[in-house]
């Protein structure tokens, strides 16, 4: 794991901008989600790509401590962990009802986890790819805003081990540990696994607990790489995940961190995966490529809706409306009553087959200058929920819901060497998408619906220090429809297909002598048809919601992302990224709960900071010292595109500070450093039955200050 100074020094920045392969010491980095898992200075799309030693130098346990490292990348906080993403202002922020769509593809180890992200710790991962931007020719309608593949570390031919061990405040407790290496000469093996818990940052005055909103997460994985002859390479991917995360966040008087729950929500997965990936070189023209993944999941969601206990309701004065207290008047004082619990579980099963054959050496064409490759794609998603809450001792909100999604999709890319130093880049896809939808309130849908998105590229190496790009990319996102609406909003029923075509211009650079790489992208994103969440609370029954997915006429978007890596000597180092994002809509108007017109047009998409920064000095000295400092911040945003409350800006420093052997390391960390308040979700919205059920804004935090030790050892 410990490599020369100069080499450590060198990937010690925690976001790798794109890098050029010199006769030097920097690292080649390899984009491996990519078809032909080119190196980074290829690929013409602007990717962020954080490798292992960059984790480690963060102290990253869990994706979470990853994003604010990746400029115009958000996650919506409204859950234990982050599942639910933006990229350059595109994604969900929720999903409510059981049918899953998602416009951010998140990937781990071949293994399809959109909308599920929450089981990605950090342990033992070689590789996290950001790529921003549509990746409409290699994922199709997952990943209309971009993708998040994160990769593990791969079997060795050599047997190597470790363990890791960290405690913090917060009774924060992480073990792991993995094993490596070969079962005979032709099967190799890893086994990973990884126990986190801690209390979760919140105190529960009522039950007197603090562990209400704890984290309690174990995952193992286990890959097999065999060798089953000179031609052909199976490997196979196992992971299991146990996430029994309670979810007690919300507070009345937004103090942010002591609650008043009596009923604790959870937020749960259990996740098994397998993926299995085969390569066959032995053709005379191409190689065959085959990847099958499957996964089954279980999650839970629930939480205390009105935030507080009978107790304190009761405290509190509430007009006597049906004349409870029989005293023949109806606009007196008496107690509040008030006690709401929703709960919805389900289980998801997913399928994958990718087959596609990619040219080798001697199949390329038109004299030997274009690589070509094709292939067939098919995905099955099954969902079945189950949504159970009550208000005041009786049954509310319930609803049983079984969902079904069927993807076939054709695909094909050529890329060729042209005149000149020139390299173009085409990419084409054709998905065809069917949907069965039916509920326990009698609401059925059968939409179908053809696709197609892909990309056109011009890049060229301008000389030893600089190389451009020219992309535009169509990226797509299927339709779909809304149960249970009102007869008022039946016109929302169903929604249309979103398209998103985006416009970059990139420029890679590398300055070898100097030890310096940046990386600069500039876009121009048009949605079309852009699909907006949308929420009004019923102003008969306060406790009840609608929500509904509308189509908006349009949005458009523009921005730049920057990162740069400078190896400033053989110990000293220093990254930033810098990402701009101007995202509006064209035109766009909402209904409120009262059916009044809401115009929000030409006003920025919601959880898209206009600014996204980060900044990271690593010292790494000869004799083993270590120490790493870094800022990250976001500029204000909104929380929702349901009303006008925004999320301050944010600025977060985190420290380490260690010592590093040959064999064994310990570090002293500290995350947001100076303890900065900080909103990760934020609701408008009326939710005390005193207050008469008016409108006020709710903030879920993030994390506050937490301190740790982190030991660790390999043999």
């Amino acid at each position: 794991m410990f490599k020369s100074p100069l080499v450590i020094a060198i990937s010690a920045a925690l976001y790798q901008p794109l890098a050029f392969s010199f006769d030097n010491d920097l690292e080649h980095i390899t984009v491996t989600s990519d078809f032909r898992q080119q190196s980074l200075a290829e690929v013409p799309v602007s990717v962020a790509v954080i490798d292992q030693q960059q984790i480690i130098d963060e102290g990253g346990q869990h994706f979470e401590e990853v994003i604010n490292k990746v400029a115009n990348l958000n996650f919506a906080g409204g859950t234990s962990r982050p599942k639910y993403f933006q990229i350059r202002g595109v994604g969900e922020r929720s999903e409510y009802r059981g049918a899953p769509n998602s416009s951010v593809g998140f990937i781990l180890d071949d293994i399809d986890m959109s909308g599920l992200g929450m089981a990605a710790n950090m342990y033992d991962v070689g590789q996290v790819e950001v790529l921003r931007g549509p990746q409409g020719t290699r994922y199709g309608a997952n990943a209309l805003a971009g993708l998040i593949y994160i990769q593990s570390n791969a079997p060795t031919e050599t047997f190597e081990h470790g363990v890791q061990t960290t405690l913090g405040d917060d009774d924060l407790q992480t073990y792991s540990g993995y094993s490596s290496g070969p079962v005979t000469e032709k099967l190799f093996y890893r086994a990973v696994f990884e126990q986190h818990k801690q209390n979760g940052y919140r105190d529960n005055k009522y039950l007197g607990r603090d562990d209400s909103n704890g984290i309690d997460e174990f995952t193992g994985k286990l890959k097999l790489r065999y060798l089953a002859s000179d031609e052909l390479t199976l490997d196979l991917t196992y992971l299991h995940a146990d996430l029994d995360n309670g979810f007690d966040a919300w507070t009345l008087d937004n103090n942010g961190f002591d609650t008043l729950s009596d009923q604790p929500g959870v937020d749960n997965q259990q996740s098994n995966g397998l993926a299995v990936k085969a390569r066959y070189t032995g053709f005379e023209q191409f190689v065959l490529t085959s990847i099958t993944s499957m996964s089954d999941t279980d999650h839970q969601h629930a939480y205390d809706g009105d935030w507080a206990n009978p107790e304190y309701w009761q405290s509190k004065p509430c007009v006597d409306y049906y004349d409870e207290n029989g005293n023949g008047e109806s606009d007196d004082m008496i107690g509040c009553t008030y006690d709401y619990l929703w709960d919805k579980r389900a289980e998801r099963t997913s399928y994958s087959q990718e087959i596609r054959l990619s040219s080798n050496e001697s199949g390329r064409l038109f004299n030997g200058s274009t690589d070509w490759l094709g292939g067939l794609y098919f995905s099955k998603l099954d969902e079945e929920n189950d949504l159970d809450s009550s208000y005041n001792g009786w049954p509310d909100e319930v609803l049983d819901s079984e969902y079904q999604a069927e993807n076939v999709a054709i695909f094909a890319q050529l890329d060729s060497e042209l005149s000149r130093g020139y390299q173009l880049s085409a990419g084409l896809r054709f998905e065809h998408r069917s949907t069965d939808y039916d509920d326990s309130q009698g609401d059925e849908f059968s939409p179908s619906e053809n696709m197609w998105g892909g990309h056109l590229a011009l890049s060229k190496q301008l000389n030893n220090e600089h190389g451009a790009y020219a992309r535009i990319s169509k990226g797509y996102k299927a339709g779909g429809f809304n149960m249970g609406l009102p007869g008022e909003l039946s016109r929302y029923k169903e929604f249309d297909t979103e398209t998103l075509i985006n416009y970059e211009l990139g420029l890679k650079s590398q300055f070898a002598e100097l030890g310096l790489s940046t990386n600069l992208a500039v876009f121009y994103m048009d949605r079309q048809d852009q699909q907006v969440n949308a929420s009004q609370q019923n102003p008969d029954e306060p406790q009840r919601f609608i929500i509904y997915t509308a189509n908006a006429a349009s949005s458009t978007s523009y921005g730049v992302e920057f990162d740069l890596n400078w190896a400033i000597n053989q110990q000293l180092s220093f990254d930033a990224s810098i990402g701009y994002l101007n995202a509006s809509y064209d035109d766009y108007a909402y209904q409120d709960k009262y059916g009044s017109e809401v115009d929000i047009s030409d006003r920025e998409l919601a959880h898209a900071p206009e600014y996204t920064y980060s900044a990271g000095l690593t010292y790494r000295a000869d004799n083993g010292w270590f120490s790493h400092v870094s800022l990250s911040g976001k500029s204000d945003f909104y929380y929702s595109d349901s009303h006008d409350e925004k999320a301050d800006g944010s600025n977060l420093v985190n420290a380490r500070i260690g010592y590093e052997a040959d064999q064994w390391a310990v570090y002293l960390w500290a995350r947001n450093l100076t303890d900065e308040k900080y909103g990760t979700r934020g609701f408008y919205f009326g939710n005390e039955p005193d207050l008469d059920w008016a409108n006020k804004k709710y903030v879920r935090y993030g994390a506050p200050r937490q301190l740790g030790i982190t030991a660790s050892y390999e043999f």
